[in-house]
């Protein structure tokens, strides 16, 4: 089931999370959705390797180098099972401290990187053009940094789920510097 606050592809979901009062925290996360058909393929691929394998290997027959192709071919199937492995990306936005992104992996290690509210200058939408593909990044301009802070380190969702994140973060900064440059005169 799918509410408002869910988008959903092929590649990712995007979920926010209303617990808390929308003034309190605003918490964005986007989900690598695993194919069970690609997990089936692969389980079968290494299933049916690793039999031959042991079916050549107990025919004494000079079947070595096979043996060797297998394991290695069986290893690759196993990398390709575990080749994203990212669980999650998360961005939780703060409106009085700043900015949390993290990343969740499979392994169960977090990545958290902190910005504070007044390091933030603005949050950009960027289309990126590679020779082989065109996607959509989200960046934050932070004060006193060289270059651009990626919000999605790991994943890239298609734009239809960065711009509710965009829209969230510029809100948030932009009362921000109305507070800070509303002087009373």
């Amino acid at each position: 089931m799918v509410d408002e606050n869910s988008i959903v592809n092929r590649r990712y979901t995007y979920t926010r999370e209303c617990k808390w009062p929308i003034e309190a925290i605003d918490i964005h996360h986007i989900f690598v959705r695993r194919s069970r058909a690609k997990r089936f393929f692969i389980y079968l691929s290494v299933i049916i390797v690793l039999s031959k394998s042991l079916f050549l290997l107990l025919s004494k027959d000079q079947s070595i180098p096979f043996l060797l192709w297998s394991f290695i071919l069986s290893g690759f199937f196993i990398k390709l099972l575990l080749w994203k492995p990212v669980e999650k990306e998360t961005v939780i936005i703060m409106p009085a401290l700043g900015v949390q992104l993290e990343t969740h992996y499979l392994s169960g290690r977090i990545i958290r990187q902190f910005f504070p509210l007044d390091k933030i200058l603005r949050p950009v939408l960027l289309e990126c053009v590679t020779p082989i593909t065109c996607y959509w990044s989200l960046s934050l301009v932070v004060r006193d940094e060289g270059e651009l802070m990626l919000v999605f380190q790991e994943l890239r969702p298609p734009v239809k789920m960065l711009v509710p994140i965009w829209k969230a973060l510029c809100a948030n900064i932009d009362d921000k510097k109305g507070l800070d440059t509303d002087d009373g005169s």
